[in-house]
């Protein structure tokens, strides 16, 4: 998943980027409200994660704008506000959820988790395809009861496949989500790590469940 980090205090900010990119995540980052938009404005996130007090644009004011152009993407707003009046603020101009400095980081991953869950097909932390079992909150893979042990980025393209399950991902929309905005494409970084995903998922097992779609892309199914 690819998300963005908009929060003027830098050495908060390298700590949720830092944080994020452990966990797998393709993350973007700014320190003002003017780069957040432009960041929204070029590219596609499955969450954001916005301060409130910003520079040029406060919070509420890129929220108004992601949500003025009908973009539902999920936003949780992080704040050294604790009154009840700011938090009915944000969560009635379109905010999901709210998180007060200071947080405990393994909170703020569980708030996101969350957040993506709501606005995925899949209501629990657990996607189950044929005999593969993968576990969001706790970045678990097995296949036949088997662990596997993946990479960030093997874990983080896995994630993605399994939340679309059955629809063929391109080499572009794999790269969009999984990779921050620095990464220029233009190579096969993205058939490296399927092939790497190939061998330890279905290395093993007569029934494949990734498949590739010749001049389309790659996606996760259980063949019929």
């Amino acid at each position: 998943m690819r998300i963005l980090v908009a929060e003027d205090e830098r050495d908060m900010n390298r700590l949720i980027v830092r944080t994020l990119e452990k966990e797998g995540y393709g993350v973007d980052s700014c320190l003002d409200g003017e780069a957040a938009i432009e960041y929204l404005e070029s590219a596609e996130y499955d969450a954001v994660i916005l301060d409130i007090m910003m520079p040029k644009k406060d919070g509420y004011q890129v929220l108004q704008h992601l949500r003025g152009r009908n973009d539902a993407t999920p936003v949780l707003f992080l704040t050294a506000r604790d009154s009840i009046p700011d938090r009915v603020k944000g969560l009635d101009m379109g905010a999901d959820d709210y998180l007060i400095k200071p947080f405990d980081f393994d909170e703020l991953l569980a708030r996101i988790r969350t957040m993506v869950r709501k606005y995925g097909n899949n209501k629990t932390n657990i996607f189950t395809i044929s005999d593969l079992t993968v576990d969001i909150g706790s970045h678990q893979v097995t296949r036949g009861g088997e662990t596997i042990s993946l990479s960030s980025k093997e874990y983080a393209i896995l994630e993605y496949m399994c939340r679309n399950k059955g629809i063929v991902l391109s080499r572009e929309k794999i790269e969009n989500h999984i990779w921050n905005y620095d990464y220029s494409g233009g190579t096969n970084v993205v058939d490296v790590y399927i092939s790497y995903l190939r061998r330890k998922i279905d290395g093993k097992s007569e029934k494949k469940l990734i498949h590739t779609v010749w001049g389309t892309g790659w996606v996760l199914r259980e063949e019929e």
